[in-house]
């Protein structure tokens, strides 16, 4: 019997777990209630539990046999600030807050994975079961990590697991190298010289140098970047003026850049700040620029990717893993573990992304008939890493 049969009659039990989580979206550093309710439940088990790492993080505590070899895997917690669509009964309770990217099924499949191993402790070490608040945006891991995650808990390497729609249900990704890319954002802001609208000769345009600008940010990745090198430059705001008949004194852009090397993100930040300084100097206009560093890029490291594939494989066959999955220019705060600690980021496929049911959308869900895969896998994980003393 394979470790996903093994795992399918607790199904009920992780779905009603779930969708009780689903029902009840936390966001970012606010998960207080999700995460009594993860502590209280490895608490049920016997697991050691430490609370309030990072703010709301849980972080449970398992050992086996007499190994001191460790490892940590990781679920992120919180929701997003949306407002859900979706009408079956365990949708959100709480307006403009849903959990639309499935980290309630992440953090129930490990709940799943620590009550298996748990109850049948066949591996010699220590796992960290690792609940990680504020994936959103907002820094969580890096919270963790500064509030002296790996000095409290040592391990050797850290794994994580993301849904992923479009993938088939129960399936797995598994890259070695980029997963997810950096996410860094611009603001820039074109100070001109206001004037009467029939009268430009007046004034300095800001609308039309910034127009500029956006246009010039196009030629970023096409013509100056190497063509083998991946990378997003995308402006997604621009504000100005108020009237019709008034060029106003200045103009608002922001954006986002997304690539997958350091390299990369220094090339696009200096190339920025040249193109202000001549649109500034073409335009006669004051240009300010502010380029602000966020998620680096999630890299997997080759040897932690390879045992991955090797367990997926070993629960649902070579057909299903797909080792030549394309990254993501989506970005992931569990790229700071992977900054300081070997591991891995596998994808699950959560099925069809038709009809909304996508990340981010109000209205996906996560495909609790998923839920036995992903428990099995990480149970399959701790087995390969830390395998029993014979």
């Amino acid at each position: 019997m394979s470790v996903i049969d093994i795992v399918r009659p607790r199904l009920y039990k992780l779905t009603a777990i779930r969708r009780d989580i689903h029902a009840h979206p936390e966001l970012a550093f606010a998960e207080h209630r999700t995460a009594d309710l993860v502590a209280r439940h490895l608490e049920s088990l016997g697991l050691e539990v430490h609370r309030g790492l990072g703010g709301t993080g849980v972080v449970g505590v398992l050992r086996g046999g007499r190994g001191l070899r460790a490892v940590g895997l990781r679920a992120d917690m919180d929701a997003l600030p949306i407002t859900e669509r979706n009408t079956f009964a365990h949708r959100s309770t709480t307006d403009g807050c849903m959990h639309a990217c499935g980290h309630d099924g992440h953090t129930t499949m490990l709940l799943g994975a620590a009550e298996v191993l748990a109850a049948n402790p066949d591996f010699d070490g220590i796992v960290y079961f690792l609940f990680q608040p504020a994936e959103e945006g907002e820094g969580g891991a890096l919270a963790m990590i500064e509030d002296g995650l790996f000095e409290r808990f040592p391990m050797e390497a850290v794994f994580g697991m993301h849904n992923w729609p479009g993938l088939p249900a129960g399936s797995f990704a598994v890259h070695a190298g980029p997963v997810m890319a950096s996410a860094d954002r611009f603001d820039i802001t074109v100070l001109g010289h206001g004037a009467h609208a029939a009268m430009p000769h007046l004034g300095a345009d800001p609308v039309t140098a910034a127009a500029a600008l956006v246009q010039a940010v196009q030629t970023i990745v096409s013509r100056n970047l190497d063509p083998a090198d991946s990378a997003v430059v995308s402006v997604t705001q621009f504000h100005a003026g108020e009237a019709y008949n008034v060029i106003p004194d200045r103009a608002e852009l922001s954006g986002t850049v997304r690539a997958f090397s350091a390299t990369v993100q220094d090339a696009v930040e200096a190339r920025l700040r040249t193109l202000c300084d001549g649109i500034a100097a073409g335009f006669g206009v004051k240009v300010d620029f502010a380029y602000r560093r966020g998620y680096p890029p999630t890299i997997n490291t080759a040897p932690e990717a390879a045992v991955c594939v090797e367990v997926a494989r070993s629960l649902v066959g070579d057909a299903a893993v797909d080792t030549a999955a394309r990254p993501s220019m989506g970005a992931e705060d569990f790229a700071y573990f992977l900054q300081r600690k070997p591991g891995a980021y596998v994808w699950i496929g959560n099925g069809p992304g038709e009809g909304g049911c996508t990340l981010h959308n109000p209205h996906y869900d996560f495909n609790d008939d998923i839920l036995p895969a992903g428990v099995a896998y990480w149970v399959e994980l701790v087995r390969h890493l830390l395998p029993a003393a014979r």
